[in-house]
């Protein structure tokens, strides 16, 4: 497959949304509409048996939602995903971390976005003052004890398909064999 033409149908300063005209391996055309995005970090900040979580109002769904800590630079900001993950992890809750483990790297949505995380587990955490964004107002964060974690996932109380995937990873690498 390779692309034969790309133009911008629209861009803000979170995403830029292009169409692509492609041509298969046939010869036959076809377009896809392609959402790039920053790519962003999910932290899950790991003490005393649970994880810190933090709940905020989603626009798009309309709701108060339960995630971990995540989000990306802010347009014209660049470091590593480590500083990142530190970054966001004080921002949101107000901890600092002095143990990090990289879990992997996902892509958010592959089918029509560019945009990727990667998964960060932080311990030995202190606490500290949080700093929230502008959008992120009304943000609160609480301690959940893993199994609770796990069964928020069954009642749609925690239905971030990031935080999910993230606590996936964090699971093949912490649940007995």
């Amino acid at each position: 497959m390779e692309q034969r033409a790309s133009r911008e149908i629209y861009a803000n300063a979170w995403l830029r949304l292009r169409e692509d005209e492609i041509e298969y391996a046939d010869g036959s055309r076809g377009r896809f509409a392609v959402v790039e995005k920053p790519d962003f970090v999910t932290v899950l900040p790991w003490e005393n048996d649970g994880f810190w979580l933090v709940q905020q109002y989603r626009y798009a769904v309309g709701s108060r939602e339960w995630e971990f800590p995540q989000g990306g630079w802010p347009k014209g900001h660049t470091g590593s995903p480590e500083e990142l993950a530190a970054a966001e992890l004080a921002e949101e809750t107000g901890l600092h971390a002095q143990g990090w483990t990289r879990l992997g790297r996902l892509f958010a949505a592959y089918g029509y976005s560019t945009q990727a995380f990667d998964v960060f587990v932080a311990t030995e955490l202190t606490a500290g003052a949080s700093s929230h964004e502008h959008t992120e107002q009304g943000m609160v964060h609480r301690w959940f004890a893993i199994n609770e974690v796990r069964a928020m996932i069954r009642t749609g109380e925690f239905a971030d398909s990031h935080s999910v995937a993230a606590l996936a990873l964090y699971d093949l690498d912490n649940s007995p064999a």
